[in-house]
C-alpha cells in the first residue's frame, strides 16, 4: 500500500535477483529506484541505464547520502551478507534482505545481533510465502478442522552449485543457502511451536544422499522433510487435513483434492505471479506498507531466524 509521496527504494547488489526486485518496485505507484550500488560497478551502471536509476554508488554511505532511500534492498552474494547488512543498519531505512541472511546459523545470529543492537527495521525476502499459491492454501487452511501433516520434498545438487561458482563455504552450508526455500513451509503451515525433530535417515556431510525428518508440533500436526542431494528429483509441499488436501507441485501452482474424489483442482497463479517473479510483487507492496509504517507480513529477521534454526536442527540433530 502507498500513499501520495514518493518513496525512494536503493538496491545493493546488481545480479539476477536485484533486476528481478527493481522491475516488482517499479510497478508501485509512487515508488522509485532512486539509486544502486555493487561491487562491480558496471553492471550496476546497465541497470541504471535500463531502469532508469539516476545514481549508481561506489559505498552505501554514498548511496544512502545521495538518496535518502526509505527502504534498501539487499541482493549480495551469501558471504557478503553480514558485512553489507551490518553497514546498512547504520542508517534509518528499512532494509529487506534477500534470503539466507546468513550463510549458516551462527552468521544468521550474528546479523541478528546486529540488528537489535542497532536498533535497524529489517525484514528477509522469503518470497515463497508470497506465492498465491501458497497464500491460497493458507487462506483456505485457515477454515480447516482438525490435524495438519505437512509434506515438504527438497532437492539439492552441490555440484551444480560449485560449477555455478559458489564459494566451497556456501555449498557445504548449502541447506542454509537453497534448502531454506523448502524447510520455511514448515514455519507457514505447521501450527504451535515445534516439540520434536527426529531424525530419520541423519544428514552425512561425507556422503550426502538422502535426509529424512520427523517434525512435531504442539498443535498435534505432523510434518516430513524428505531432501535428496546430489541426485534429480522435484521440489514440493504437500499439506493434509482430513477434507482436503493441498499440493503444490510446482511450487508457483496449488490444487487441491477434497475427501473422497481423485481429481485435483487447479489453481491459475495470479497475474503478479505470472507477470513478475512469483512472490515478489506482493513483497514488494508489503515492504512499502512497512515504510509507511502500516502493518506488514514481511519475515523479520527473527522469523527468518526461526527457519534458520530448524534447518540446524534437521541437519544437525
Amino acid at each position: 500500500m502507498v500513499n501520495d509521496k514518493t518513496h525512494n527504494v536503493a538496491v545493493i547488489g546488481a545480479g539476477y535477483m536485484a533486476r528481478e526486485h527493481i522491475s516488482a518496485f517499479q510497478d508501485i505507484p509512487g515508488v522509485k529506484i532512486a539509486g544502486i550500488s555493487s561491487r562491480t560497478r558496471s553492471k550496476a551502471e546497465t541497470l541504471s541505464i535500463g531502469y532508469g536509476i539516476p545514481f549508481v554508488c561506489d559505498s552505501i554511505d554514498e548511496l544512502y547520502d545521495r538518496t535518502k532511500a526509505e527502504l534498501v534492498v539487499v541482493t549480495v552474494p551469501e558471504l557478503s551478507a553480514n558485512h553489507v547488512s551490518r553497514t546498512c543498519f547504520s542508517y534509518p531505512w528499512v532494509c529487506l534482505l534477500e534470503k539466507p541472511a546468513g550463510y549458516n546459523l551462527a552468521d544468521a545470529e550474528s546479523i541478528i545481533s546486529s540488528a537489535r543492537e542497532k536498533g535497524a527495521r529489517a525484514f528477509v525476502a522469503l518470497n515463497r510465502r508470497f506465492y498465491s499459491s501458497t497464500r491460497s492454501a493458507l487462506s483456505d487452511l485457515k477454515q480447516a478442522n482438525g490435524r495438519r501433516f505437512i509434506h515438504v520434498q527438497d532437492q539439492e545438487d552441490q555440484r551444480r552449485a560449485l560449477l555455478a561458482g559458489q564459494p566451497q563455504t556456501v555449498v557445504d552450508n548449502w541447506m542454509y543457502a537453497n534448502s531454506i526455500h523448502l524447510i520455511d513451509y514448515f514455519m507457514l503451515f505447521g501450527r504451535g511451536k515445534i516439540t520434536a525433530v527426529t531424525p530419520i535417515t541423519p544428514w552425512d556431510p561425507k556422503f550426502p544422499w538422502v535426509v529424512t525428518a520427523s517434525i512435531q508440533y504442539s498443535s498435534g500436526d505432523m510434518g516430513l522433510y524428505e531432501g535428496v542431494w546430489n541426485a534429480p528429483g522435484p521440489w514440493f509441499v504437500d499439506v493434509f487435513t482430513p477434507e482436503k488436501r493441498w499440493e503444490m507441485r510446482p511450487l508457483e501452482q496449488a490444487a487441491y483434492q477434497l475427501a473422497g474424489e481423485r481429481k485435483m483442482e487447479h489453481l491459475e497463479p495470479s497475474l503478479w505471479d505470472r507477470n513478475f517473479k512469483p512472490g515478489l510483487r506482493l513483497q514488494a507492496a508489503e515492504a512499502i506498507s512497512a515504510v509507511n509504517g502500516m502493518p506488514t507480513e514481511l519475515p523479520t529477521l527473527e522469523d527468518s531466524l526461526k527457519s534458520m534454526k530448524l534447518v540446524h536442527r534437521i541437519f544437525n540433530a
